[in-house]
Parts: structure tokens; C-alpha cells; sequence
């Protein structure tokens, strides 16, 4: 039975065990035992992608569930603390910061794209359904897994708009902004390293 705390404390809490969650470094986990430094190989970020390329399928399948757990153990915990969505939504971001911030692993961590994805799969079920069921179509369909994944995501706010309002559309685009400006951190790092070792 959900235990709707009175005030502040239970956002709170859902904040602060989300960002602990999403601050479990798996990709490192998963690729430590493997020997192999994600942060030094391909695109550099410590993820599912990255982890694809340089570790295969199957250990990069590791890494998928746990990102993905992290999002949506965290909205879990907050569901159960309070019946107010936002107060779900508050604890998706932050795992979702965690894992772009992870105090486990000095502050550098991956994109956050999975951590969302595990998240909404709780926060909104129904539109999130709708768009893995479009993910998976198109990709039996073409095979082409990345453009799967982004026809899924673009999908699924389109879906949430019908299913739930705007409101809580909204506050998943706040969510889904923040994935853009990770990357588009990720993507002036990289730029800046490229001009300081050209400069070097």
C-alpha cells in the first residue's frame, strides 16, 4: 500500500535514493572485470553504446539492465513514498543526474539515456509501452537498432501527450532536455580535447 508522507521528506527521500542508485557506476562494474576502460576506448563514455563496441553484445546486455534498473528502481521507491507523479518524475532525474554524476565514480558518468528509459517505463507504463512496441516493430522490421531506439524515443512523448496530458508530457520533456544537454556536454568535451591535443 502506497504511503503518501506528508510534506517534503518523501520527495526528498525519493531524490536522494534515486541519485544513489543512478550513481551505481555498472558500466564500470562490467567492464572492469573485463578489464577494459571505457573511458579510454571509442566514444569515451562509460554506457551501453560504448560498451557494445568495445565489450560485445552479451556484456554490453549487463549493462543495459542495470542502467535501465536504475531508473526504474528509483521511480519505484518514489511511487511507493508519495502518489504525486511529479514527485516520481523528481526521482527519475535524479538517478538520472547520478548516473551522468556518479559520486562512486568521481563525477564521470554516461549520458543518462537508460536511466530515463527504465524510469518512464514506471513513471508512465502505457505510453511507454506504446513506444518499445514501435521500437521493436521497426527494428523485426529493418534491423537497424539505432534508428529503432531514436523512432522509440521520439515516439514516446506523442504517446504520453494522448495517454496523460500535457502536464506530465511537460515534465517529461524537462527529463528528456536534460538528455540533450548531457550530450551536448559530452560533445564540447570531446571538442575541447581535440583542440588541446592539437594544440598540445
Amino acid at each position: 500500500m502506497l504511503a503518501d508522507v506528508n510534506g517534503g521528506v518523501s520527495v526528498v527521500v525519493a531524490v536522494i535514493v534515486g541519485y544513489l542508485l543512478g550513481a551505481i557506476p555498472v558500466a564500470d562494474l562490467v567492464s572492469a572485470r573485463r578489464g577494459v576502460d571505457l573511458r579510454a576506448v571509442g566514444d569515451r563514455n562509460p554506457g551501453y553504446w560504448n560498451a557494445r563496441a568495445a565489450l560485445g553484445e552479451r556484456a554490453a546486455a549487463w549493462v543495459l539492465a542495470g542502467d535501465l534498473a536504475k531508473g526504474a528502481l528509483a521511480v519505484s521507491v518514489a511511487r511507493g513514498l508519495s502518489l504525486d507523479w511529479w514527485a516520481w518524475y523528481a526521482a527519475c532525474l535524479a538517478a538520472m543526474v547520478g548516473h551522468a554524476a556518479p559520486v562512486f565514480a568521481r563525477f564521470r558518468g554516461g549520458r543518462s539515456v537508460l536511466a530515463w528509459v527504465g524510469g518512464t517505463l514506471v513513471a508512465s507504463p502505457v505510453a511507454a509501452a506504446v513506444a518499445v512496441a514501435w521500437f521493436l516493430a521497426y527494428w523485426a522490421a529493418t534491423r537497424r537498432f539505432a534508428v529503432a531506439v531514436r523512432l522509440g524515443v521520439a515516439a514516446f512523448p506523442l504517446c504520453q501527450l494522448v495517454a496523460e496530458g500535457a502536464e506530465r508530457t511537460a515534465a517529461s520533456g524537462v527529463l528528456m532536455t536534460a538528455i540533450g544537454l548531457r550530450f551536448a556536454a559530452a560533445w564540447w568535451g570531446t571538442r575541447a580535447r581535440a583542440n588541446g591535443g592539437a594544440g598540445a
